[in-house]
Order: structure tokens, then C-alpha cells, then sequence
């Protein structure tokens, strides 16, 4: 599948937006459940550019984050990529918001890292290799401003959604344009993602596409109630209820509280139960829930044991009670100018 496609979203990914320089070293990161022809195509788009690629192959750990730690052995991929220029991370079971992850960032400056957990094959061509990335980030970082400079947010649903929270003045609103040539954190192109105030956050979230990694893609809706930042009740038949359960299982307070919020803007995205293209769906929005990563609540983020995510599609969106998107069209008009030139 997608033998000559495949080729060209690599290149794309290594020679445009990581721009890896001629002896650079790239470490990618995988596990049992990672797509290792995707994996082994980017690493011979390194070496085609004079770059030093290592992969690194493990056992997939029963859970992300946290869960890692400890079940793949830490200090030994720790040791390289404290060394390392670039990192890839095409783990299902990330290694995002692990203990791993942190000392990584923090004890190696000059990394640059990109989160693409669990990405197919397929998923790849089609957010790589199909889409302009220079218009999609110009989209982005508009959609981050506006909301950078919002006070009040509300986000609705025709199933029911209703949550308002207030921003942190304080704290970064990211727009994720896939772009990984400076040191940090990067996650794929078509996401803009922050962390509310979280005692700010009431109302009610439905999530209608997909809850990951405990359940996958949804059949039906899955309805959660928030008050002052902390889930008080969950609906949504068995679903709902090995969700709650999952989180409960932790004992952790973290586990019931919100961890960012995201906006959903790639014209390649499509439902495919696959995380990190699911949450980037045109017009939708999403919910983390546990540990929250120091790049999005600097500078030591919120720990917890493991985090999850849940989408809503067709999401309506108001800044400071102007309306940005309906049912997840854009009718702002400066960035419906923007995103016509993606296609929408």
C-alpha cells in the first residue's frame, strides 16, 4: 500500500519540516504495535539526507506515559537520546508525559521531538503527503493567536456538548504545524492545544468519535460531566463505564481532571481510530484527561499515571462570546480566507 506515496510524505517530514542537517542523529522510537515500514522508510529518508538514524524497537507497555517507565528499559533509550539531535517517537504506547520523556527534554537542550504515536502507513500519505504544509501552518498559527488572546471559551455540540472555562494568560496555546527545526516539543501538523484554568472548567463534554487508548473508536456517545475542572459523573453505556472505571483504576486525582483542550484542523483527517489523526479531524475538538505535559503547564507540567483522550466532532467554538466556528465550519471571516486554500 501507498509503495511510491509512502516515499514522498518521508521526505516531506524529514527534508521540510524537520529540515535534519547532515550528520545530525535522528533516534525513532517503536514498539510491537508501531507500523515498522513507516518507521524503516523515515529512517532511510534520514540517511538519504546525510543523517544518522537509530531505531530503537522495544515490547509495547501495557499503557502510555507514565506506564512505560520502568517496563522498557528507560535509562538505556535515555542515554541516547540525551545525545541525540532529533526524536521521533512512533510508539503507540507513547512515551509523551513519562518520566522518560521529561528528563529527556530537560537534559538535552539542543533535542528537537516529535510525537506521532501509533501512526499507520496510511494515516502518514494522507497527513504528509497529500496536504500543502505551509498553508495548513499559516491556518494554525492564526487559530492559536485568536485563541491565545481570548479570556472566556465556550464549546457546543449538536449532541449536547456545553463547557466554558476560562485561559491562562500565562500558560502557551500551541499551534501544533508539524514543523520539528527548532529544539522542543512538536506534535503533528493541525492541532492547536492548551491548558485552561482547571477549576475554570464546567459543563458537559460528548464525546462522539473516539476515547484513547482505553476504547478506541466510539458506536455511541459518551457524555461527561465537569464541575470546577473535576468529572463528577459519566453516561454512556458500557463504553462510558470501562472509561470511568480505567480512570478510577488509578487512584490518582490527576486521572479526573482535565489536562488540555485542542481544536482539530487537518483537511486530511479522517475518523480511523488512529489517536493522533482522529484528534485532528476538521472542525472537531479534544479532551486530554491526566498527566499534562511541562509544554503545555510550564515548567513542570502536572504528573499523573497515564492520560487519555476523547473527541467531538462538529464542534461550535465562541472567543469571548464571538463565534468562530459553527458545527466545525469556519465562519471567522479572516481565517475562512485561510482555509480555503486548504480545501474547506
Amino acid at each position: 500500500m501507498y509503495e511510491i506515496e509512502l516515499s514522498k510524505a518521508a521526505e516531506v517530514l524529514i527534508r521540510e519540516t524537520c529540515k535534519l542537517k547532515e550528520g545530525e542523529t535522528l533516534v525513532l522510537t517503536a514498539d510491537t504495535e508501531s507500523d515498522l515500514r513507516l518507521v524503516t522508510e523515515v529512517a532511510k529518508a534520514a540517511f538519504a539526507v546525510g543523517g544518522k538514524p537509530m531505531v530503537i524497537w522495544t515490547a509495547s507497555p501495557l499503557g502510555p506515559g507514565q506506564m512505560v517507565d520502568g517496563f522498557l528499559p528507560s535509562e538505556s533509550i535515555l542515554g541516547a537520546l540525551l545525545k541525540a539531535d532529533a526524536w521521533l517517537e512512533f510508539n503507540r504506547e507513547y512515551f509523551l508525559y513519562s518520566k522518560t520523556y521529561e528528563e529527556a527534554v530537560r537534559g538535552n537542550p539542543k533535542l528537537r521531538y516529535l510525537a506521532l504515536p501509533g501512526t499507520t502507513t496510511d494515516v502518514f500519505v494522507r497527513l504528509y503527503g497529500r496536504v500543502d504544509q505551509r498553508a495548513l501552518r499559516d491556518f494554525v498559527e492564526l487559530v492559536a493567536e485568536k485563541t491565545k488572546k481570548a479570556k472566556h471559551i465556550r464549546m457546543t455540540s449538536e449532541l449536547g456538548q456545553d463547557i466554558e472555562f476560562d485561559n491562562n494568560p500565562d500558560w502557551p496555546v500551541r499551534g501544533e504545524t508539524g514543523y520539528w527545526d527548532k529544539p522542543g516539543t512538536t506534535m503533528l501538523s493541525g492541532q492547536i492545544a492548551w491548558t485552561p484554568i482547571l477549576d475554570s472548567i464546567n459543563g458537559v463534554l460528548v464525546f462522539d468519535a473516539s476515547l484513547v487508548p482505553q476504547i478506541g473508536v466510539l458506536t455511541a456517545p459518551v457524555k461527561v460531566y465537569i464541575e470546577k475542572g473535576v468529572i463528577v459523573k459519566v453516561d454512556g453505556g458500557r463504553a462510558g463505564k470501562e472509561w470511568e472505571d480505567n480512570l478510577r483504576s488509578f487512584n490518582h486525582p490527576q486521572m479526573l481532571r482535565p489536562a488540555h483542550v485542542c481544536y482539530g484542523f487537518h483537511p486530511g483527517a479522517k475518523i480511523s481510530g488512529q489517536n493522533g489523526e482522529d484528534e485532528r479531524v476538521w472542525g472537531c475538538t479534544q479532551w486530554g484527561f491526566g498527566a499534562i505535559g511541562s509544554f503545555l503547564a510550564p515548567p513542570d507540567g502536572v504528573p499523573a499515571p497515564s492520560h487519555t483522550d476523547g473527541i467531538t466532532l462538529n464542534t461550535s467554538v465562541w472567543l469571548d462570546g464571538v463565534q468562530i466556528t459553527d458545527k466545525g465550519k469556519v465562519i471567522d471571516p479572516e481565517l475562512n480566507k485561510l482555509a480555503e486554500k486548504l480545501g474547506k
